[in-house]
């Protein structure tokens, strides 16, 4: 190959590497509609919501942090990032097999009347059956007819969106992350803290194989991501059984060593006082009189229970 050859080849190959691309971190700015109704199913724009009369009530509509590649959007759409600017728009149809499946006909099943609730007991109710969730759309005495169909299967999507700004920034990275696993961007700074922790002392002493290894207390530096809990995010569904996961998705794709949630409560019962009531009437002086005026012998307390048991 020429020199001129090659020069061409690294020129097409820095063309093709430019703009976003796998991994990075983009701020989406989008709306997504039924393609044959035009039926709004997910926006970032508050009154295109309330122009399709969806409630906007405790839900933040601001652009989205994802990552590219990450499975955060549909694959189309990352397929139409993959070497855009900040600054670009596009429309992405989304097939519905791609979307949320075809619609299957064998998904609409009847089922015993008694393995719903009795409030749940009319057409339009969600209702769960042996863990599987779906729509009831008849019920006939003692049978129900169920749709475990997804709402939009069977619906082709059009995904309109922007990009606004690749985004750098860690904090905004994780901010973004909480944002799109939680419906909500809690307070987040990032922080390299001295960490005392245990290591374990190499010796070249190896005459005694099975003795204890030594341990030695250094102070090592860690980044850790700080998260300022919200009494929303603590009631969370999503965060309260997937945090772990949460946390450590967070660290890896940041290069976080730890993640410290700090939750505030306010005060507003004059410290402990109000404890007082709770306990009928006992203050802290009289509680600590009450427990040095009880005498108890572990032993006699042992042989009591163990007459008890025979």
């Amino acid at each position: 190959m020429s020199d001129e050859q090659q020069a061409e080849a690294e020129q097409v190959d820095e063309e093709v590497e430019s703009g976003i691309q796998d991994g990075d971190f983009v701020r989406l700015a989008y709306t997504v509609r039924t393609i044959e109704d035009g039926d709004v199913v997910d926006t970032t724009d508050k009154e295109v919501a309330e122009e399709a009369e969806i409630d906007v009530e405790g839900y933040e509509f601001e652009p989205r942090v994802v990552i590219v590649g990450a499975g955060h959007v549909f694959p189309e759409v990352d397929e139409a990032l993959i070497g855009a600017e900040a600054g670009d728009e596009g429309t992405v149809e989304i097939p519905a097999v791609d979307a949320f499946g075809e619609y299957d006909e064998d998904d609409v099943r009847t089922v015993s009347a008694n393995k719903i609730d009795e409030d749940d007991r009319y057409p339009g109710a969600q209702v769960t059956i042996d863990g599987e969730q779906g729509r009831l759309e008849t019920i006939i005495g003692g049978r129900a007819r169920v749709n475990f169909n997804h709402p939009l299967a069977g619906e082709d999507l059009e995904y309109e969106y922007e990009v606004l700004e690749l985004v750098d920034d860690r904090e905004e990275q994780a901010s973004g992350l909480l944002g799109m696993y939680l419906q909500q961007a809690p307070e987040v700074w990032i922080q390299t803290d001295e960490v005392e922790e245990e290591q374990v002392v190499e010796s070249d002493d190896d005459e005694d194989e099975d003795a204890e290894p030594e341990t030695e207390t250094v102070t090592v530096e860690k980044d850790t991501l700080y998260i300022e809990a919200t009494p929303q995010m603590t009631m969370n569904q999503q965060w309260m059984f997937s945090k772990q996961q949460i946390a450590q998705d967070i660290m890896q794709r940041l290069d976080i060593d730890r993640v410290i949630v700090q939750e505030t409560i306010e005060g507003g019962m004059g410290g402990m006082g109000g404890l007082g009531g709770m306990m009928g009437g006992a203050g802290g002086a009289d509680i600590e009189e009450a427990i040095e005026d009880v005498d108890i012998d572990a032993d006699e307390l042992a042989a009591e229970l163990d007459a008890d048991e025979e």
